[in-house]
């Protein structure tokens, strides 16, 4: 246990979030069991260190930050540990990377029956499905997903302002006098083209090949997240990659199922099997008309976000694609985004029409009240015409 809490100690003091995220206000932590989700490298081990630094004192032993890689736990399980730590005074544990435990949810399922005076937080894939597919956890955990940096986390990061968030409906309303508290402060345009690009995962601060590390994150996804919690053999994985490459091929087209099915050898079933395994991992997103969802074929797939797309080689991202993903995306957290009935236009909610559009082709675009134009190339807008890069704020 001493060393443990050694390793807690220097993690917590050597942690140093560049951006305290916002989802840090969002969660009620008075629950028992809260459990953090999201995609390999958007930050959730920083995100557990920088929860014990902000709620626990220096040298404060009631919390106790735990990763599941360490070899100690393939003999050991989570709730024979926890029972030591709760002897010892604990009154917080955190676990990180919880399902390389095997058992790993009736082991939470032990904790929680047997030490009511113990909160756990832990974090998982976003492959993970917490309730649906673990019924010994429902009812008792809050489940929370953390997303990559938003555009305006990031601007806030490389220009050290402290730009709030906006909800969609100010966005709407209000996006004329918004544009005007921020461009006096920063320009927009000159730190876009910068996110779109390398933004999206924090890693982008390293002093790593970006491109590269997102690479190698990808394949962990494949490899790891989707092969280990969805139980399957190692000798499929070369399909699952080969179907992620073809799909990014077409980013406008709805996918032929059958001829992916003849591409990797294996049935339609599957293939949609594999296509929904690689949106739970965040690599893709399905787009579906209004009023239809998974099991049908999806409308287009797309890069769940713009770096993904300037990652997967040899493609040359098109710039109309690029700016459909980061709306997209952006929208993706707290809103439902379906394909609308023309390419370019995207229907939000079910009640809001959007097209997006670049603002130099402005001969070519016919404006309609009953739409929502989302203009690239541009920093400023009016009425239903409104900047693309303002949606990075709703978080």
């Amino acid at each position: 246990m001493e060393a443990f809490f050694r390793t807690h100690a220097y993690l917590v003091e050597h942690t140093n979030a560049t951006l305290r995220r916002t989802l840090m206000d969002e969660i009620d932590w008075g629950d028992r069991l809260i459990g953090i989700k999201g995609t390999r490298g958007v930050g959730k081990t920083t995100f557990l260190l920088q929860y014990a630094k902000e709620k626990f004192a220096r040298g404060d032993r009631q919390c106790l930050y735990i990763n599941m890689n360490n070899f100690y736990f393939q003999s050991r399980g989570i709730a024979d540990f926890a029972a030591d730590f709760v002897a010892h005074g604990g009154k917080v544990l955190l676990i990180d990377q919880v399902f390389k435990q095997p058992d790993w949810s009736s082991e939470l399922r032990k904790c929680y029956d047997r030490y009511p005076e113990l909160k756990i937080i832990f974090t998982g894939s976003s492959v993970m499905r917490l309730k649906d597919e673990n019924p010994e956890l429902n009812g008792i955990v809050k489940s929370y997903n953390l997303r990559g940096f938003s555009f305006r986390e990031y601007l806030n990061i490389v220009t050290g302002n402290q730009f709030k968030a906006y909800s969609l409906e100010e966005i709407l309303t209000q996006h004329e006098s918004i544009v005007k508290e921020i461009l006096p402060v920063v320009s927009p345009a000159k730190h876009f083209r910068d996110y779109v690009h390398h933004g999206f995962y924090p890693f982008f601060l390293e002093q790593r090949n970006f491109s590269e590390n997102l690479l190698k994150t990808m394949n962990m996804m494949t490899e790891v997240d989707i092969l280990l919690i969805k139980q399957i053999d190692l000798k499929y994985l070369t399909k699952i990659k080969k179907l992620f490459y073809l799909l990014s091929l077409n980013p406008t087209k709805a996918p032929n199922i059958s001829q992916l099915a003849l591409d990797i050898e294996t049935s339609r079933a599957t293939v949609m099997n594999y296509i929904k395994y690689l949106a739970d991992a965040r690599l893709i997103n399905m787009m579906y008309l209004v009023g239809d969802d998974f099991p049908k074929k999806p409308s287009k797939i797309m890069m769940h976000n713009s770096n993904l797309l300037y990652t997967v080689y040899p493609i040359v991202a098109d710039e109309q694609v690029v700016m459909e993903t980061f709306f997209v995306n952006a929208l993706w957290k707290d809103h439902l985004v379906n394909q609308g009935n023309k390419e370019q236009f995207y229907i939000v909610d079910e009640k809001w029409k959007f097209r997006i559009c670049d603002a130099r082709g402005t001969g070519k675009v016919r404006y309609n009240t009953d739409t929502i134009y989302a203009r690239y190339n541009t920093e400023v807008g009016k009425d239903n015409k409104m900047p693309l890069w303002l949606f990075g704020f709703l978080y």
